[in-house]
């Protein structure tokens, strides 16, 4: 069988909805996105749903689904965030991705991400890491901007525990004093240890130098762990290993890149790769070329649309899309020619909502021999014309992966 490449470019959150601001157009639309038009006028385009019609998945889980796994392969959000930081997961850990947050001495979350806190993070992650408490030892380390990891280590311990985290756009409520989620005795013991954890950590970053340093510069101080995503992690066969394929993914975002370690792929980062719009794309752009050469498959992911969309920015949001499209576009420009190029995004979030939500999201598909739809522009409205329809996420994948030659015959 004649086999090809794949190589799939995500933009996160890209999916939206008319926005007043942009002339009831989606930011996408509103974009100037000339590459991304330019596949579609060669390609062929759709919209996914990343499970069905109306269910909204997290990051993690529109990344687990593209990356070829099933919704009920979840091992939850911490241990992914865990292995895309480089952590080492051992058997019976709780794991929680966290935000670095502001608080008040009323318990209030003044800030869920402590201004976006970049620097200084390395630090007082060390500072609250190695604490013991009644047996469980916690760790924790800076992941992307405003992110971390936290992993519980000891006997007796349960992820069936709440989030301490009140979520978005809930600035300026308290935050939530951890419960078991079930009657065991393990998880009434994990978020005693936990909220213990939480409080000690408190007293010790309302004080480090610093958040000294950032309150004399009228910056929020990261002064709080809100914790959420507890889970366990269980055994995934890799994805790479199951198609006998070779792969690598290139992002700046820790949950991207540990989803890509779990399903057998290479992780490729550098620190010039943020979380926002200021992300070096001529880099992502000539790692995924280099790659692609020596790899059958190759993810490259951009985070800033889904940043601006939680933002509640449209017009930034659309700036962030064009950038995308240059990415894109440097990618086309070397494109070798048994190489499918792809696009995609793991979810929407809306603008006026400021929160994922099930509304589907744009597809395309361009290379060698594909079947060209009659749909010009690349946005949510046209590609609902495409010649792919409507998939499923799976679906998509599974279409990605046939093109490859991969994908077994069914029956004779």
């Amino acid at each position: 069988m004649l086999k090809r490449k794949v190589l799939l470019a995500i933009a996160d959150g890209l999916g939206d909805r008319p926005h007043p601001l942009l002339d009831h157009k989606t930011p996408l639309e509103y974009a100037q996105t000339p590459h991304l038009d330019w596949l579609a006028a060669r390609g062929t385009t759709g919209m996914m749903d990343l499970i069905a019609p109306g269910i909204p998945v997290g990051t993690d889980m529109g990344h687990l689904i593209l990356f070829g796994y099933q919704p009920e392969h979840y091992p939850g959000r911490g241990p992914v965030e865990a292995l895309g930081i480089g952590m080492s997961i051992q058997p019976g850990d709780v794991v929680f991705r966290c935000n670095w947050a502001t608080v008040d001495e009323n318990r209030i979350v003044i800030d869920r991400r402590a201004g976006r806190i970049r620097e200084g993070t390395d630090p007082i992650a060390a500072a609250v890491s190695g604490i013991e408490i009644d047996g469980v030892v916690f760790d924790v380390k800076a992941a992307t901007e405003h992110r971390a990891v936290l992993i519980m280590r000891g006997e007796g311990l349960s992820d069936k525990i709440s989030d301490s985290d009140p979520k978005a756009p809930n600035d300026g409520v308290p935050y939530h004093e951890v419960q078991p989620l079930d009657q065991s005795e393990e998880a009434h013991r994990t978020a005693v240890v936990l909220n213990s954890f939480l409080k000690k950590a408190h007293d010790i970053l309302s004080v480090h130098p610093v958040n000294a340093e950032r309150m004399e510069q009228g910056k929020r101080p990261a002064n709080f762990l809100l914790t959420r995503g507890a889970g366990q992690m269980t055994e995934l066969e890799p994805i790479t290993d199951k198609l006998k394929i070779k792969g690598s993914c290139i992002a700046g975002e820790s949950t991207v890149l540990g989803v890509a370690q779990l399903a057998g792929f290479r992780t490729i980062t550098d620190c010039s790769m943020t979380g926002n719009i200021d992300t070096n794309i001529q880099l992502k752009a000539k790692w995924a070329i280099e790659e692609i050469a020596n790899q059958d498959m190759v993810y490259v992911h951009m985070k800033a649309p889904d940043v601006k969309g939680h933002d509640n920015l449209p017009f930034e949001k659309a700036r962030a899309i064009e950038l995308f499209d240059q990415m894109v576009g440097a990618i086309l420009q070397m494109l070798p020619d048994d190489t499918y190029l792809a696009l995609a995004a793991d979810h929407s979030t809306p603008c006026e909502i400021g929160e994922h939500t099930g509304d589907p999201v744009p597809i395309l598909i361009y290379g060698p021999s594909i079947r060209r739809d009659r749909v010009m522009e690349y946005n949510e409205m046209e590609c609902a014309y495409g010649g792919l329809g409507r998939l499923s996420g799976a679906d998509f994948v599974r279409t990605l992966h046939g093109l490859m030659g991969v994908v077994k015959k069914q029956g004779n």
